[in-house]
């Protein structure tokens, strides 16, 4: 049996997927177009996880001095052998990335990016002994990597801010050849800043940090940089003209960064998972990139490891897939959308859910104190970072934005539960009287505090996938019903012939309450309860309540279209 390829859970290293032996995604076609459409300064905008920091890997290992062509030996690159002829090798390559360029404080986040640039710095030691150089550009060097005796990098505030101009100028004279300058995520500073208070002094010094390094420097090729917002010229590009965008909305590049339809169908192929190519296409895709339709790579790698792990030991098993871009980040922009939404937002939060589209004004230049300031700067940001896509621009400008996958989909009920965990904690009295009415048999009070906390929710209607609609409900109703710590409750119990939607035991009055739960397609809300009290009847669902002793059983089929509800109490 032919030994599979291992997959590349969190590597982004080119050379070590290359030399390891993990599955490979060819983009070195990237390297051509960039090099055929290449500005001074290219910004690739992309949501997170979708490749940019392994694609920048890519390029590093392919120009700087010294490659090793046989890592792009069988890639699609190797077909052009004059560029490669030409390119490949060729320059000497600064590579950084400031994910990491982070601090409760301005005075910490600069030491994070004083340390970033000191040990790229160090990876040219051979730059303190060379003969190009004269004593004055070797003191220029040590003033980069200069460390205390707590090992902290010393560089002053404005040697930080020259500091890839510095870096270049010294690479340059050394070769004889200019720089290639590759910064990935370049907008994590600021992201960092906003949160932490100290965002202006964050970009006068990023304005100065990248205008020496992109718009006065004589030593630079061209340089690339990724991030997932398309930050504002006035906020720290002021000045640079040589800037050329490519965002998620532009056509040029649109198959680099993330998978295509035809890539994921051969890894699923080549792992024996064709199978599952359907569900992995409802979770994962829908992303459109300029003209084409794009999966999360991040996912589409993870469940396969998942699924290549559960075949091995049980063949032909089916695992459903799972969110796995949710826990990259705190998804705080949903939580900010939910807190400032009105009555119009909530309704259209409502549609996006139900699979429809939205047709919105989308701001693509914004600085990070823009981001929260307005529902519409939110719209913008949901679609920059991938919690939207857009599915075209009308003829007025207008994005016709949705969500694109089960994923996302899942990422805002997750969100939109919590939220309204939060707001109903706030009312404990109506609280109270909700579960004692349930406790007591009371079906109108029940009813009545249970369609008054629905008002207050985002509607959510599973048209969009095809799960059960009873599923938000359900998590409604637990989280009520949770309210009360002294009770204990099942969700989706054996008992009887089946598995029940709700149990709930209460010892101090001995008293159990089984509830069913039916979605009234229709609005046929009447009909839907005497449905959900005829399935407790057949399948005996009160057994397990039985068996724990309780004297007195309840029976509740509950009934829900939209934002209300109806109860029925059997008997």
């Amino acid at each position: 049996m032919q030994k599979l390829k291992k997959l590349p859970i969190g590597i982004e290293n080119f050379a070590e997927m290359q030399t390891e032996d993990f599955y490979l995604v060819d983009k070195t076609a990237f390297i051509k177009e960039l090099l055929e459409n290449w500005g001074k300064v290219n910004l690739f905008t992309r949501p997170r996880r979708f490749g940019k920091s392994m694609n920048m890997s890519m390029l590093k290992t392919f120009f700087e001095i010294g490659c090793d062509a046989r890592l792009f030996e069988g890639l699609e690159i190797s077909r052009e052998e004059e560029l490669c002829r030409d390119y490949m090798g060729k320059y000497p390559v600064i590579s950084i990335t400031l994910k990491g360029v982070e601090g409760l404080t301005f005075d910490s986040a600069c030491g994070s990016l004083r340390d970033l640039i000191g040990k790229e710095a160090m990876r040219f030691s051979f730059l303190e002994t060379s003969g190009k150089l004269t004593e004055m550009h070797k003191a220029m060097y040590r003033a980069l990597i200069n460390v205390d005796l707590n090992g902290r990098f010393t560089m002053s505030s404005d040697a930080l801010a020259a500091s890839l101009k510095t870096l270049s100028l010294l690479l340059a004279v050394h070769y004889g050849q200019k720089v290639i300058l590759l910064i990935d995520e370049y907008d994590v500073p600021l992201d960092k800043a906003d949160q932490h208070g100290y965002y202006e002094q964050m970009v006068s010094l990023l304005r100065k940090f990248f205008g020496n390094a992109l718009k006065t420097n004589e030593d630079l090729q061209f340089a690339v940089m990724t991030g997932c917002l398309r930050v504002s010229k006035e906020s720290i590009f002021t000045g640079l003209n040589n800037l050329k965008i490519a965002s998620i909305t532009n056509a040029g590049f649109d198959t680099y960064f993330g998978f295509t339809d035809r890539e994921v169908r051969d890894m699923l192929e080549y792992y024996g998972f064709a199978d599952v190519y359907e569900s992995v296409k409802e979770w994962y895709d829908g992303y459109l990139i300029g003209r084409e339709n794009i999966y999360c790579p991040w996912d589409v790698v993870n469940y396969c490891q998942e699924l290549k792990v559960l075949r091995e030991s049980e063949p032909g098993a089916y695992m459903v897939p799972k969110n796995y871009w949710v826990n990259t980040s705190g998804n705080a922009i949903i939580k900010t959308l939910l807190t400032q939404a009105s009555g119009r937002t909530r309704i259209e939060l409502e549609q996006l859910m139900a699979g429809e589209i939205l047709e919105k004004r989308v701001e693509e230049n914004l600085t990070y104190h823009d981001l929260y300031d307005s529902i519409d700067h939110i719209w913008s940001v949901l679609f920059a970072t991938g919690y939207l896509t857009c599915e075209g621009i009308t003829e007025d400008g207008f994005y016709r934005l949705r969500i694109p996958n089960r994923e996302i989909r899942n990422i805002f009920v997750m969100q939109i539960m919590k939220w309204f965990e939060e707001e109903v904690r706030t009312e404990p009295a109506k609280l109270d009287a909700l579960c004692e009415a349930a406790l007591a048999g009371d079906v109108k009070g029940f009813e009545d505090g249970l369609n008054g906390f629905l008002k207050r929710t985002i509607s959510i209607r599973d048209t969009f996938v095809k799960s059960k609609k009873e599923n938000f409900y359900h998590g409604i109703l637990l989280g009520l019903l949770g309210h009360r710590e002294d009770w204990f409750i099942k969700s989706n119990a054996e008992s009887g012939d089946g598995y029940s939607d709700i149990l709930l035991l209460d010892e101090e009055s001995e008293t159990g309450i089984v509830i069913e739960i039916k979605y009234a397609e229709s609005g046929g809300l009447k009909n839907a309860c005497r449905d959900a009290l005829r399935q407790i009847e057949e399948k005996h669902y009160e057994v397990f309540l039985q068996t724990e002793g309780m004297e007195k059983i309840l029976k509740y089929g509950i009934a829900f279209f939209r934002k209300k509800c109806m109860i029925m109490r059997g008997e």
